[in-house]
């Protein structure tokens, strides 16, 4: 198969970094797989995997205005280029896709999204969700099959884009390697009483979406004297968390080290995940935690969030943007004691090896399915040629 997949740039980001990965292994198994690259740059440039990269010159500076530069760069390559299927690695790119449906029509190759983010959006302010709604019931019209990361969200998927069944799957989110999976559940170090401190770790882009400010309030309510955190990432927030880590009088326990490209380092060195996002998928770095055996604090994001703890086995998952029950569920972390085997075991289904795979047999549907349906057309066009007589 010929895959196409749009990648903005190689900033971080779990979206691009598991797309990325993905076409990796596809690539490895002897398909031709296309990344259509809106940005050459990025901090994530140097680590980026050998792929067939496809980027049109900037003529100005896009980072503003991505999203129309790739609809733009991808309109231009699949005229050019032929592609038995496009791969939209998550929510930020269906709107490119659903663009390449409407301006190309039965020339755009079928489109198997993978839903990285809630749909749900109760952040939102109501007039916005329910455009919001509206939008995802398009996605639903016009794209072709669609990919949930764990099992609560095929419910999620069918009702909010009005899809059957037939339409959607389930595929555990390729976050880790298997040789990951080996390293972040080597034995560590326990949570105990006799340590001073307790080091809470929160991992991810510094953007609204992750409200790392409600974190910051309810740590500096929830914690203990000794206590710690990082919070590892980079974005536009950074320079409003630097301040507010003045303002609640936390330098001295708080770091914002910007992003780290090795997540295992970080994860060795903490004992608990704190998420507290207003939104997310599946995040990625929630599966990183539970191979490492780290108890997990979060809000209650998204609706897989309550399986992802184990239903309250691996950690706690408290009301979203309350900063007092997020200090609470802090304040008694060290009551968090997991089965670490039952969480390796649980993290084994979220492996790249496993998950590749079933997307290549799902694209290969999808590709097939669209062959046949080209053929099908092509020969009901020739018969009534022929009845025309021409």
């Amino acid at each position: 198969m010929r895959i196409a997949i749009p990648i903005h740039s190689f900033s971080p980001g779990g979206v691009e970094r598991v797309g990325l990965r993905l076409a990796e292994q596809w690539q490895a198994a002897g398909h031709d797989v296309l990344i259509v690259l809106g940005r050459a740059r990025g901090q994530g440039s140097p680590s980026a995997p050998p792929l067939a990269y496809r980027t049109r010159r900037e003529p100005f500076p896009t980072d503003h205005w991505e999203t129309l530069w790739m609809i733009w760069s991808m309109l231009r390559f699949l005229l050019r280029e032929r592609v038995d299927v496009l791969f939209c690695p998550g929510n930020t790119y269906t709107i490119v896709c659903v663009a390449m449906k409407l301006l190309l029509g039965k020339r755009c190759p079928p489109v198997l999204v993978k839903i990285s983010n809630d749909l749900e959006r109760s952040d939102m302010p109501f007039p916005y969700r329910a455009g919001y709604h509206l939008w995802l019931i398009i996605q639903g019209r016009y794209l072709d099959h669609f990919v949930g990361l764990a099992d609560p969200m095929r419910a999620e998927i069918e009702q909010r884009l009005a899809v059957d069944p037939g339409r959607v799957e389930i595929i555990p989110d390729p976050a880790i390697t298997r040789a990951e999976l080996e390293r972040f559940s080597r034995p560590r170090e326990r949570i105990d009483e006799r340590r001073q401190g307790c080091r809470f770790l929160n991992m991810g882009r510094l953007v609204t979406q992750k409200n790392q400010a409600l974190l910051l309030r309810a740590f500096a309510a929830g914690c203990q004297p000794e206590d710690s955190l990082v919070i590892a990432g980079d974005g536009p927030e950074h320079g409003r968390l630097s301040r507010l880590v003045g303002d609640l009088d936390l330098s001295h326990r708080v770091q914002l080290p910007g992003h780290l490209d090795d997540p295992g380092a970080v994860l060795s060195q903490a004992d608990v995940l704190v998420i507290s996002s207003d939104y997310e998928g599946v995040p990625a770095v929630v599966i990183e935690a539970i191979a490492a055996g780290l108890p997990i604090i979060s809000t209650d994001c998204c609706t897989s969030m309550d399986w992802l703890t184990g239903r309250g086995e691996f950690g706690v998952v408290v009301a979203q943007r309350d900063a007092r029950a997020l200090g609470a569920a802090i304040g008694k972390a060290r009551g968090i004691v997991p089965d670490r085997a039952a969480m390796k075991r649980f993290a084994e289904q979220f492996t790249l090896e496993r998950s590749s795979r079933t997307y290549l047999d799902t694209l290969a549907r999808l590709a097939c399915r669209s062959r046949r349906q080209r053929i099908s057309t092509l020969r009901w066009r020739v018969r009534e040629w022929r009845e025309r007589g021409v």
